[in-house]
């Protein structure tokens, strides 16, 4: 049974709700896979200096699009059941959930390399922009050469996605 969610929202969500959600009437599933994304206490690139909070800002109409689209994509290369992504907006602190992708699948290995997929598109291509706020001020945070690394393993061109 396909039942994709995605949502873009201010508010918190519960992993366990939407795991329960994925598997609902649907008893083809025989596993689920989950990853949640939280905002780090400390950016790696301002020598560990302490985060004091995250803004994070997207284009409405055009995120959801472009994370249908990889939802699509991630449908074409693996057998799974369905798919949930749900990524906050807004000002989050240090230890606040950012977002959450969780695949259904009726086995295991499909599940784990469809979220794992999912993880490394939406990290490089997803269009939100992030803001840090550091003691020091703030700056906007790009993506890492190892987010563009992991997603060439899957044949995908960070510049090209």
């Amino acid at each position: 049974m396909m039942r994709d969610r995605l949502v873009v929202q201010n508010a918190d969500f519960d992993l366990s709700a939407e795991v329960a959600a994925l598997r609902q009437a649907d008893p083809g599933v025989g596993a689920v896979c989950s990853f949640v994304g939280t905002v780090r206490s400390s950016h790696e690139a301002e020598a560990g200096l302490p985060v004091l909070d995250m803004e994070l800002e997207h284009y409405p109409g055009m995120t959801e699009r472009a994370i249908e689209a990889m939802i699509g994509q991630a449908r074409e290369r693996f057998d799974i059941r369905s798919v949930c992504v749900i990524h906050r907006i807004g000002l989050l602190r240090p230890g606040e959930q950012i977002m959450m992708v969780a695949v259904s699948s009726a086995h295991r290995a499909h599940s784990f390399k469809a979220c794992e997929f999912l993880m490394d598109y939406l990290k490089t291509q997803a269009p939100f922009w992030k803001k840090e706020r550091t003691a020091e001020g703030a700056r906007w945070v790009d993506a890492r050469v190892s987010d563009d690394a992991a997603l060439s393993r899957w044949g995908i061109d960070a510049g090209n996605a």
